[in-house]
């Protein structure tokens, strides 16, 4: 989530997603930089505006403005012990999540589902390639995550997916609005754990 003046990089029209549930067919591959144009859409669309309302994820409610820029994806991208992973139905780009390795754990972010597709199980996919690749190409066993803590629907998400609150909150960074510009004043974010076993 990052931002700044610079315009927008321009690149390849987006093809536009898929109306029904996600082809069996999926596949992931590790972002590259060509991929920046498509990302910075994906993620907005997942999070803000009214675009997102069309998902359970959206955060509109809390936050406005941005939730990422092409400088944000770019650093995720080229940025040492971080893989952006894509996933793919068919040319269309259906989703994503940025994974950093952090010493003993990986850290899980960036994760966005095109609004249109969620609830048919891409997200499910999406986590459990997610730590597929930290245990098998990392050789980590603990995922941490943060979650704005007003978010409860989709902290149950993820407690469904069997990662557990640990009640230590983190401080939302207000003033900064490459984060997004707060709709309150009471924001904050829970760390999320798993042991990948």
């Amino acid at each position: 989530m990052h931002s700044s003046s610079t315009p927008p990089a321009t690149g390849p029209a987006v093809p536009a997603a898929p109306a029904g549930p996600p082809a069996l067919g999926l596949s992931f591959r590790q972002a590259a930089r060509e991929d920046v144009p498509a990302l910075v859409e994906l993620v907005e669309s997942a999070y803000r505006g009214d675009a997102s309302r069309a998902g359970w994820t959206t955060e509109a409610d809390l936050l406005g403005g941005q939730r990422t820029d092409p400088e944000g994806v770019l650093e995720a991208i080229e940025k040492p012990g971080s893989l952006l992973l894509t996933v793919w139905d068919g040319g269309v780009l259906v989703g994503c999540c940025q994974l950093e390795h952090r010493d003993t754990h990986a850290y899980f972010g960036m994760f966005a589902v095109r609004p249109a597709l969620q609830g048919a199980g891409l997200g499910k996919a999406v986590i459990a390639e997610a730590e597929r690749l930290v245990r098998e190409d990392w050789g980590v066993r603990l995922m941490h995550m943060t979650v704005i803590v007003q978010r409860e629907e989709l902290i149950a998400w993820y407690e469904r997916r069997g990662y557990t609150r640990t009640g230590e909150r983190l401080p939302f960074p207000y003033g900064q609005e490459r984060f997004g510009l707060p709709t309150r004043d009471d924001l904050q974010f829970e760390l999320l754990t798993k042991n990948l076993v």
